[in-house]
């Protein structure tokens, strides 16, 4: 399976992506600048965490209008798995690939922490190797990653399963209003999918905590999870 890690300038997580698909999971990754027309070849696209062109603007408003984009939404509209962590969440939305918006967290502070996040289901491209109501411990960094969308949007959501992670505490209770969401999400979403399942937008970095080393390998069956689906010929939609 071939992944192509995106670049921005800013970008500053391309690098553990592609260190945790080559050197942990022995994929053929290779990184893609931002001005590339092509995903050449690839057969999934990581649109990974940062500060894509500092934030100008608004995260991740600018890297939308990146010439690689145009690949990626036809690649998405065609079934390709797309995935965005963090700063690439927030890509995703302005692009339009994933309902919703992230906004300053609640508190208005960058929350640099472990947060817990709850599996809500376990067939998606990127929760099969996880089961449903599983605790997971994922690194969080961001200053906007407070989710938002219309109530419609949220009844949407929930209608078709498309809330894939919540924030939670030790024994998966999510509480959306309280501190153990970190930074306000509205039903206290920490991650989902587009209707087809194939685009997915996360706000932890489960790449950094992909490896014992770490302290936590909790994230390694995100990845694991899309070679699942990829062997059993449901990468794409």
């Amino acid at each position: 399976m071939r992944w192509a890690v995106l670049q921005f300038p800013g970008s500053n997580c391309d690098q553990d992506c592609l260190h945790v698909l080559r050197d942990v999971l022995k994929q053929d990754a290779r990184y893609l600048w931002h001005k590339e027309e092509s995903l050449h070849g690839a057969d999934a696209v990581i649109v990974p965490g940062g500060f894509s062109y500092g934030d100008y603007l608004r995260c991740g408003a600018i890297a939308r209008f990146a010439p690689v984009m145009a690949a990626v939404k036809k690649a998405a509209a065609e079934g390709m798995p797309v995935i965005g962590i963090c700063n690439g969440f927030q890509i995703l939305c302005e692009a339009g690939l994933l309902p919703g918006a992230l906004l300053r967290n609640r508190d208005l502070h960058f929350r640099c922490e472990t947060a817990r996040v709850r599996v809500e289901r376990p067939d998606s491209l990127v929760t099969r190797r996880y089961r449903t109501g599983q605790v997971l411990e994922l690194p969080i960094a961001h200053g906007e990653g407070n989710y938002y969308a219309d109530p419609a949007t949220l009844a949407e959501l929930q209608h078709h399963g498309q809330i894939l992670f919540t924030y939670c505490d030790a024994d998966g209770k999510t509480v959306p209003d309280g501190p153990l969401n970190p930074n306000g999400s509205a039903l206290g979403i920490a991650g989902i999918c587009n209707r087809a399942g194939n685009v997915v937008g996360l706000m932890p970095h489960p790449e950094r905590a992909a490896e014992p080393i770490l302290g936590s390998d909790d994230g390694l069956g995100f990845f694991q999870s899309v070679l699942d689906a990829a062997s059993a010929g449901k990468a794409r939609s």
